[in-house]
């Protein structure tokens, strides 16, 4: 259908169809968290949606995982590649890294065309986050893999509904590569749900718009959100600015921390991020596929111009992204990918640490990164197989005039952590602990949050595999600010046995009541953090976030006990802050 000159709609049409787009969106994700089988969609809620135009182009998406805005695309696209007869009632599936857009094989993306009047109109499209697609381990997330083939089922393209017919032989074959059959097909089948609700809702915008008016709305959307960021970028400093980040290893050369650098080109409206310095791809699940890359950019230029613009692809149309062929942010086929969140962490902070150079007032530190547990086994009762995947966060980074938040996910990891309940009455497990770690935030004049400190005992036999980062390097401070604390995976701690797990690690036999504690860092600290308000610092000792002796080492106050709780010394923290001036001139 050929689109008339945008200028035509009315600024009170398009305002409508924005929100109601918006909306729509909103209604498909509530949709799948509530159809979700797996703890995984449901609980923590690792998965999202979108609605594409029928270039493939995102034109809206309510965000909940950040880097899906470049997923949606490749993987739509792969689709309208592969198929060239594309019919109404359709449905698509792809979790290939390599031939479409997926950030790894778990997630799996379900896309639907939508249809008016006979012509294709656009997409609805959902990525969810699958709790095992076969592989050497449970869970399908091997610290260990050497290449994509040891990270599960990979699929292309391919039609799992014809024209309201399903195809049963693609199910077949899904849930003869899981572990866990019934939730990976559940799932799948609650994503096509949510993309049927969207394409509903999509029609019957049409009805009320008409189509015409509907698509000039898509185009302009793009357009507008495009203008807003090059309308902010034109305000940062000019120039010329770089920043490097490492992680841990890649789980297979340990030892051997992996470079992340970046070189920012800004001049006017445009701006170009330059990855090129990068290492070369690595041996071990570390690498990041180009469309991610642009879709984590894109997620740190939005939470520097507007947290609340509205998200398509015109965001992506604002800056340039170059990366190097072979390297572990754009690797050759078929380099393992599947733990690449760590190298998002670095990439993100990299980025911010950069930008922070031409725009000094949104600053901020480093926080904890991600990490997942996974733990397969068979139930004691029903005799089938289980994972229990959780996503669990840490500390944030300190930012301008204002403490990093404590027990949260980062950056563009933004899913949920599961609820203690849940996970008791679905899985072989008991948690023991779960707490803030004190001291564990970065001091500064604007404090890092607190990780989390989790433990569990293990009540039936089982494999389990980490996907973490920062237990080796720490999350850096900023302007002054101190570096977070590091975290730590420990397997029956204080016993004879005790095994300090690294931060990638795949299949460690876990026997009956063996105990593990997951130690998530803190964020980094921003400003000196001998300038922070001792009001500050004294309610942070309240809180039990800082301990007392901390408070006096590193920010310079004094608390002593008082009849019923910790005061300040101010004769003493007046001192404490004036030894400090003195060694800093």
């Amino acid at each position: 259908m050929v689109r008339a000159a945008s200028a035509a709609l009315s600024v009170i049409e398009l305002e409508i169809i924005k929100s109601s787009l918006s909306g729509i969106v909103q209604e498909m994700q509530n949709s799948l968290f509530r159809t979700g089988y797996s703890t995984i969609v449901r609980e923590s809620q690792d998965a999202s949606c979108a609605i594409m135009d029928a270039q493939a182009q995102v034109i809206a998406q309510h965000v909940v995982l950040p880097l899906h805005m470049g997923a949606f695309p490749a993987c739509c696209g792969a689709v309208l590649n592969a198929y060239h007869d594309i019919a109404d009632g359709d449905v698509f599936l792809i979790n290939h890294p390599y031939e479409g857009g997926s950030p790894h094989a778990p997630d799996m993306a379900v896309i639907t065309p939508i249809f008016h009047g006979g012509n294709l109109i656009g997409f609805c499209g959902s990525i969810a986050h699958k709790s095992d697609i076969g592989g050497p381990v449970p869970g399908s997330c091997s610290g260990q893999a050497r290449e994509t083939f040891n990270e599960g089922l990979h699929l292309p393209a391919v039609r799992t509904i014809r024209r309201g017919v399903p195809n049963s032989e693609i199910e077949r074959i899904i849930a003869a590569n899981s572990r866990t059959p019934e939730l990976v097909l559940g799932d799948i089948r609650g994503q096509i749900g949510a993309c049927r609700l969207g394409q509903q809702r999509i029609v019957e915008l049409i009805g009320k718009f008409g189509a015409e008016n509907a698509l000039r709305a898509f185009d302009r959307l793009l357009e507008l959100s495009e203008q807003k960021m090059r309308t902010a970028i034109a305000e940062w400093a000019d120039g010329k600015f770089e920043a490097e980040r490492f992680i841990d290893d890649d789980g297979i050369e340990l030892n051997k921390p992996v470079r992340i650098h970046v070189v920012v080109e800004k001049s006017g409206n445009a701006i170009r991020l330059d990855f090129s310095g990068s290492a070369d791809q690595t041996k071990g699940p570390a690498n990041v596929r180009p469309p991610l890359v642009k879709a984590a950019a894109a997620y740190v230029l939005i939470s520097l111009v507007d947290p609340l613009i509205f998200i398509n692809s015109g965001i992506l149309r604002s800056f340039e992204v170059k990366t190097r062929e072979g390297s572990v942010l754009n690797p050759r086929f078929p380099a393992p990918v599947n733990t690449y969140n760590a190298t998002v962490h670095a990439m993100v902070e990299a980025l911010f640490a950069a930008l922070s150079q031409a725009v000094p007032a949104r600053a901020r530190a480093d926080g904890c990164g991600s990490r997942s547990i996974i733990i397969g086994g068979r139930t004691t009762s029903a005799g089938k197989s289980y994972v229990q995947y959780e996503i669990v966060g840490g500390g944030a980074g300190g930012r301008a005039k204002r403490d990093g938040a404590s027990g949260t996910t980062v950056n563009q990891s933004n899913a949920k952590i599961a609820p203690i309940e849940i996970i008791e009455s679905e899985f072989p497990t008991r948690v023991e602990r779960f707490e803030l770690i004190r001291d564990s935030g970065g001091p500064g004049q604007f404090r890092g949050g607190l990780g989390i400190l989790r433990e569990y005992v293990n009540l039936a036999e089982a494999r389990f595999s980490i996907r973490s980062s920062k237990q080796v390097i720490p999350p850096h401070g900023a302007a002054g600010g101190a570096n977070g604390r590091t975290g730590d995976i420990i397997v029956n701690p204080g016993a004879p046995e005790e095994k300090r797990l690294p931060s990638r690690y795949a299949d460690y036999p876990l026997k009956a009541g063996d105990v593990f504690r997951l130690e998530t860092p803190g964020g980094g600290g921003l400003g000196d953090p001998f300038a922070r308000d001792p009001e500050k610092v004294l309610d942070d000792v309240l809180q039990v976030y800082v301990s007392p002796e901390k408070a006096a080492s590193e920010y310079g106050v004094s608390v002593v006990p008082s009849a019923h709780d910790w005061v300040i010394d101010h004769e003493a923290t007046a001192h404490l802050r004036s030894v400090r001036r003195k060694e800093v001139q």
